[in-house]
C-alpha cells in the first residue's frame, strides 16, 4: 500500500447526477419522497447516475471505486474534473471548488493538475510513442528539449525503454496501456483519474501493469482515483475502497474493513470468495494478553512466537506451525495480545464469532 496523508486533495460532497429532460423534477422527488432508481425511471423517464455521494481522497492515496456495470462509478469519477456537471453537490480540489471555475481555470486544472487514463487509450496512430507521451506538453508550449527529457523519463518509468520511435500499431495492448500511463504522468499532475485502465488485458499483463502502477504511485506520490469492476484488483492496489451500487456509495473502507466488516448483504456477497490470508492482521484476531491470562492462567510467553499487530494471517500461519504455543503480538516492546490457533483458523475462515474469543471481529 502507498503512504498517504489525511490531507484531502479531493473532496466530493453530496454529489447527485440525474440524467433526463425532467431531471430537476426527478431530483426533487428523490429528495422529498425517497423514490428508488426504478421509480424515477418509470415516473420521470430519468436515470439516477449518482446518488448523494460524499468522500475524500488523501494526498498520495489510491482510492478505488468498485462496482458492477451501471453502478455509477464512471459517472462519479467524471465529476472530479467536471466532464459531467452534477445535478447537486460540489467537488473541491485542493481547496478550490471545481464547479465555480471559469472555462480558463477549468482548462488549466485539466491540463496541469489532473491526468486521465482510460481503458481505451486513444493514442494518435500517426505519432510515435515519445510524441504521444508528450502531446499535452506540446500543447502547453513546453520547449522541445524539455519534452524529450520528460518523454524519456516517463517511458523509462513504465518500462518501455527502446520503444520510443515505435508507432501504436506496432505495440501490444499492454504496451499501449503503458504509453497511456506514461502520457498521464509526463504532465506531472497532482491527481490521476483511472477508469478501468487494465480491464481489457490478459490476466498476466494486467498484473504486471498493476505492479508498474503501484511502483510509480509509491515513487511519484500521486493522488489517484481508480475505477474497477474487479474486487481482487481493488483490494490489491487500493488504500481504501468504495463499493457502489445503483449510484450509491454503499461502503467505504480499507480492504481489510471491506472484507471483514461488510456493511450489508450486497457487500458480503461481493467479498465472500476473497481470501483473508493477505488482508486480515494479527490485531484483528488477537485477544488482549490479560484477557487470555484470566482464562488460561499466568502463562509465561517467553518462548512463544512473536508477531507484529500489522502482520497478516499468512505470516501467522507460518509462525503457528513452528510452535505448540499461541502467538504473542508485540509492538514497540509492549506485549499487546495473543493469537490462539483456534482464533487463527476462525480468522482464515472469516468467521463472525471470532470476536467471542478475541475481542476482535472478522
Amino acid at each position: 500500500m502507498t503512504q498517504y496523508t489525511n490531507e484531502a486533495v479531493i473532496r466530493c460532497d453530496g454529489i447527485w447526477k440525474i440524467f433526463g429532460d425532467r431531471s430537476a423534477q426527478a431530483m426533487k422527488a428523490v429528495v422529498e419522497d425517497g423514490l428508488s432508481k426504478d421509480e424515477i425511471r418509470r415516473r420521470y423517464d430519468c436515470i439516477v447516475g449518482v446518488r448523494d455521494a460524499s468522500f475524500e481522497v488523501g494526498r498520495g492515496e489510491i482510492f478505488c471505486i468498485m462496482g458492477l456495470s451501471g453502478s455509477g462509478k464512471s459517472t462519479l469519477i467524471r465529476h472530479i474534473n467536471r466532464l459531467i456537471e452534477p445535478s447537486a453537490g460540489s467537488v473541491v480540489i485542493e481547496g478550490r471548488n471545481v464547479g465555480e471555475m471559469g472555462a480558463k481555470e477549468l482548462r488549466a486544472l485539466r491540463a496541469e493538475k489532473i491526468g486521465m487514463v482510460f481503458q481505451n487509450m486513444a493514442l494518435m496512430p500517426h505519432r510515435t510513442v515519445s510524441e504521444n507521451v508528450v502531446f499535452s506538453l506540446e500543447v502547453r508550449g513546453i520547449d522541445e528539449a524539455t519534452r524529450r527529457k520528460v518523454a524519456q523519463q516517463a517511458i523509462d518509468a513504465v518500462e518501455l525503454t527502446g520503444w520510443e520511435r515505435k508507432y501504436p500499431d506496432e505495440l501490444s495492448g499492454g504496451m499501449q496501456q503503458r504509453v497511456g500511463l506514461a502520457r498521464a504522468i509526463a504532465a506531472d499532475p497532482t491527481i490521476l483519474l483511472m477508469d478501468e485502465p487494465f480491464s481489457a488485458l490478459d490476466p498476466l499483463i494486467r498484473r504486471q501493469l498493476q505492479d508498474t502502477f503501484m511502483k510509480l504511485s509509491a515513487e511519484l506520490h500521486k493522488t489517484t482515483v481508480f475505477i474497477t469492476h474487479d474486487l481482487d484488483e481493488a483490494i490489491r492496489i487500493g488504500d481504501r475502497i468504495a463499493i457502489m451500487k445503483d449510484g450509491i456509495l454503499v461502503q467505504v473502507g480499507t480492504p481489510e474493513q471491506i472484507v471483514t466488516e461488510p456493511a450489508d448483504d450486497y457487500v458480503a456477497d461481493f467479498v465472500a470468495g476473497i481470501s483473508k490470508l493477505d488482508l486480515v492482521t494479527a490485531a484483528r484476531v488477537m485477544q488482549p494478553l490479560e484477557q487470555y491470562r484470566q482464562t488460561n492462567g499466568a502463562t509465561d510467553p517467553a518462548n512463544w512466537p512473536v508477531a507484529h499487530p500489522d502482520d497478516k494471517l499468512n505470516a501467522l500461519v507460518d509462525l503457528a506451525v513452528t510452535s505448540d504455543n499461541p502467538i504473542l503480538v508485540r509492538a514497540d516492546g509492549a506485549d499487546l495480545g495473543v493469537v490462539t490457533k483456534s482464533a487463527l483458523l476462525r480468522g482464515i475462515q472469516g468467521r463472525q464469532d471470532v470476536g467471542i474469543e478475541t475481542g476482535g471481529r472478522i
